[in-house]
């Protein structure tokens, strides 16, 4: 035998000293991997909605729905489905109102008991997919005993019959009935989805991205696929100015500068006695702010549309240096300062010359209009260092990059969440970065090198880098997670004329209905066979003019539809989100979204509608799987442990 095979033998058996112990294990994987496939869950495109986050994850995208449906079918009412799927999402809230009727009707305890045994079936059913092992570990500490009793006990075998009603009744007595409903609630959900996706764009928009990154945080089983305006929040919290300056604009632009204050601690007083003293004049013609959750109070207008045109125009200054910076970008138009007449109140763009809608700016040299000026300087130093310092958003962003990548190969399908580059003839566009030309996988793979030193680099040079590519990769000419020739946020502000404000899409976007361009991306990212899928967001599904999420004959799935309420009036919906369970794929398209409590205590219905499904040949299992090709290199290597022992070539201990 291979001494290197021998070695790792003898490392194995550490773990498994005997005969017996290796067989019983190899028994176990063998088992492990006849078990149906988890459940996977996407979504993308959050954009802070935390209120549509959670109802989708409380409902699982109708998991939980179809789950009660398959265990209860027509013995059990519509109505009486409804509420059991409400009490399961939201059980802090339904709870109290389900108990204070059953109070009135004189019902409360067998309503209890009835409850729980419902509860009961739904959670067998929900971890049905799993190992005992599995779902023991999964099991609220403080209830483990009664749960696992309840699940594994048989009241229809007169011997158990006694001891399983009397744990109920046991637990109603001792008054604990609430709080095991609540645990139930909560182990059903965990049980219905096994491992959840999300394809991007967690942050911006929303008043809330702050509390999605805390429940991912505590999700059981999660892997994020960066979105652009993650990366632009990566950026900021490893220190790039520009990225800082960018988030402050936006989150100005939509009324969120809460988030950065409240939630983060970012100390914003500096930048607003800098926008008071630098712009005297009235700035919310131009730089208006937008409220789409009308919680917004309109007297910090005027001050927060002042923060918002200090920011931008040191943004437009430090774009015009880091274009400069790096030609190989071809970003020079991104470069504009310098093409204002500050004369005439002009500026030339391709040739053409507009008229300026704001010549209120005191900060820029026309001489030298990319300088910052000391006070300028002054402010991102201090925004630097706020930033760098926030506890909690250090907390997140270093999750952000534990938990993700730019893109995925998962289970047989790729996701990403903007796009591949491509030129106009479908072949992958190339990128120089750093001296080196890189196009397709290879585009991702150094972008997301780079993205990571820029956060974690000790090395003074390959961080700048890293910074400076974390800029690009949001807003970049050829960035995949960006996907547009060019992003006019200063022409939007300055510009009249709309035809100035055009974003050109990559080509990818109009070539990903053409299955030779889909095939070539599934080859460069070795998926070649089966039945892979793409799986991206980023730019919203826009139903009102019939455009479909499913492209290309269902190979590409597009599930960005409008989390965002800043989208919802333009797409016609709240977003879509993808169930890949056992027997196939089912795309969901989900309706705008109020509170929690409307939805919850007026039992309005929340139902998705069905926009695909797709059914495989064949259940598919855990050998099927990614973890199933583990498990069968792992089964490999205890076969070989076991025969080493047979043959006498290792010892038992």
């Amino acid at each position: 035998m291979d001494q290197n095979k021998l070695k790792y033998l003898k490392l194995l058996a550490a773990q498994y000293p005997n005969i017996a112990e290796t067989a019983t294990e190899i028994v176990n994987l063998k088992a492990i991997m006849n078990l149906p496939k988890g459940t996977e869950h996407f979504i993308t495109d959050l954009h802070g909605e935390y209120e549509q986050f959670r109802n989708i994850m409380c409902n699982g995208s109708g998991a939980v729905q179809r789950k009660i449906e398959e265990e209860f079918g027509i013995t059990m009412g519509i109505p009486e489905k409804r509420s059991l799927a409400m009490l399961i999402y939201y059980p802090e809230i339904k709870l109290p109102q389900m108990e204070k009727k059953a109070r009135e009707d004189g019902e409360l305890d067998d309503w209890r008991r009835v409850t729980i045994l419902r509860l009961t079936r739904v959670c067998k059913v929900a971890s049905s997919k799993y190992t005992r092992s599995k779902v023991r570990k999964a099991l609220p500490e403080g209830f483990a005993y009664i749960i696992e009793e309840l699940m594994s006990g048989h009241p229809e075998i007169e011997n158990q019959a006694d001891y399983y009603n009397e744990i109920i009744d046991a637990v109603i007595e001792t008054g604990i009935a609430r709080e095991l409903i609540v645990a139930f609630c909560h182990l059903i959900r965990r049980f219905i989805i096994e491992h959840l996706h999300v394809i991007g764009d967690i942050y911006d928009r929303g008043p809330y991205p702050h509390r999605i990154m805390d429940d991912l945080m505590a999700y059981h089983s999660v892997d994020i696929q960066w979105g652009n305006h993650d990366i632009l929040w990566m950026g900021a919290a490893a220190g790039s100015p520009l990225c800082i300056c960018n988030i402050l604009r936006i989150s100005a632009r939509y009324a969120n500068l809460a988030i950065l204050e409240e939630a983060y601690g970012i100390n914003l007083i500096p930048l607003m006695r800098f926008a008071m003293e630098t712009y005297k004049n009235p700035c919310d013609e131009i730089f208006s702010v937008t409220d789409n959750d009308n919680l917004y109070d309109k007297a910090d207008a005027g001050i927060d549309s002042k923060m918002q045109k200090a920011i931008a125009m040191i943004q437009f200054k430090l774009e015009g240096q880091i274009v400069r910076r790096h030609p190989e970008w071809d970003m020079e138009d991104r470069a504009l300062l310098d093409k204002i007449d500050y004369e005439k109140g002009t500026i030339l763009i391709d040739g053409c010359e507009y008229e300026m809608r704001d010549m209120d700016l005191p900060t820029v040299d026309p001489n030298d209009p990319y300088a910052l000026t000391a006070e300028e300087k002054a402010l991102i130093n201090h925004l630097k260092e706020s930033f760098l310092h926030s506890g909690r958003l250090q907390k997140h962003i270093g999750f952000l990059y534990r938990k993700g990548n730019l893109y995925k190969v998962f289970n047989g399908n790729l996701l990403y969440h903007g796009c591949v580059p491509l030129n106009e003839d479908g072949s992958f566009r190339e990128v120089e970065i750093y001296g080196e030309k890189y196009s397709g996988k290879a585009l991702y793979d150094v972008l997301e090198l780079y993205a990571r030193k820029g956060f974690y680099s000790d090395e003074p040079e390959e961080k700048e880098k890293g910074l400076d590519l974390l800029w690009y990769i949001w807003q970049g000419k050829y960035s995949p997670v960006f996907g547009k020739d060019k992003m006019t946020t200063f022409e939007r502000y300055f510009i009249e004329d709309k035809k100035t404000h055009k974003e050109p899409k990559n080509p990818y976007y109009t070539l990903y209905e053409n299955e030779e361009t889909v095939d070539r991306i599934f080859r460069e990212f070795g998926l070649e066979g089966g039945e892979p899928h793409i799986i991206n967001g980023h730019v919203p599904v826009i139903v009102k003019k019939g455009e479909s999420p499913i492209k290309c004959g269902g190979k590409l799935l597009v599930i960005d539809g409008g989390f965002s309420k800043a989208y919802q009036a333009q797409t016609g919906n709240a977003g879509y989100t993808l169930i890949y369970n056992s027997y196939g794929l089912v795309l969901a398209a989900h309706p705008p979204f109020e509170t929690m409590e409307k939805a919850v205590l007026d039992e309005i219905s929340i139902d998705s509608e069905i926009v695909m499904q797709h059914s495989l040949g064949t259940r598919k299992k855990v050998a099927d799987t990614d973890t199933g090709t583990e498990l069968k290199a792992r089964v490999a290597d205890l076969e070989a442990l076991l025969k080493a022992y047979r043959s006498g070539l290792l010892t038992e201990k």
